[in-house]
C-alpha cells in the first residue's frame, strides 16, 4: 500500500513560499511559507500534518488494540503535538505528545491502558518518528 503527497517550494527559504498537495484530493495547494513553520503564521506546515496523521494513526491503532482485547470504546479522541526544535544539526522533529480520550464504559481500566501503551508503541506513525513519543491518557 503506498499513499502519495507532493509539496512544491518557490523561492529562498524565509521569502519563498510553497503548496502541498494530497493525492487523494483532501486537500489541494494548501499553502505553506517560512513564517508557518517555524512562525506563528496562519496555514499549516509538515509539523503539523505530521501531529494529524499521528493523532489519527494512534486512535485507530488504539481502537485496534482494544478489539483484541475484548472492548469496544464508544470514542477515541486523541490531539497530537508535535514539537520542532532547532538542534545543531537543523531542524528536528524531537517529540509527538499524544493526549487521549478513550469512552469505554465497563471496560478494565487496566486492560485499556495495555491497549494504549501497545498503541503508542506499535502505530506505523509512532514507529516511523525518530522521536520521544509521550502519551495522557483519560479512561471515562
Amino acid at each position: 500500500m503506498v499513499r502519495k503527497a507532493s509539496a512544491v517550494w518557490n523561492g529562498s527559504l524565509k521569502e519563498g513560499k510553497g503548496t502541498i498537495n494530497a493525492a487523494s484530493g483532501i486537500f489541494t495547494d494548501a499553502a505553506y511559507t517560512h513564517g508557518m513553520r517555524f512562525g506563528n503564521d496562519q496555514g499549516t506546515n509538515p509539523e503539523e500534518l505530521i501531529a494529524a496523521a499521528h493523532a489519527s494513526c494512534f486512535s485507530m491503532a488504539f481502537s485496534a488494540e482494544l478489539g483484541k482485547a475484548g472492548i469496544t470504546p464508544d470514542s477515541v479522541s486523541t490531539t497530537a503535538a508535535v514539537t520542532l526544535e532547532i538542534l545543531d544539526n537543523g531542524p528536528t522533529v524531537t517529540k509527538s505528545h499524544l493526549v487521549c480520550e478513550v469512552s469505554a464504559p465497563g471496560a478494565d481500566k487496566e486492560a485499556v491502558e495495555q491497549a494504549a501503551a501497545n498503541a503508542k508503541a506499535g502505530c506505523p506513525i509512532s514507529r516511523l518518528l525518530n522521536a520521544e513519543i509521550s502519551l495522557d491518557l483519560t479512561v471515562l
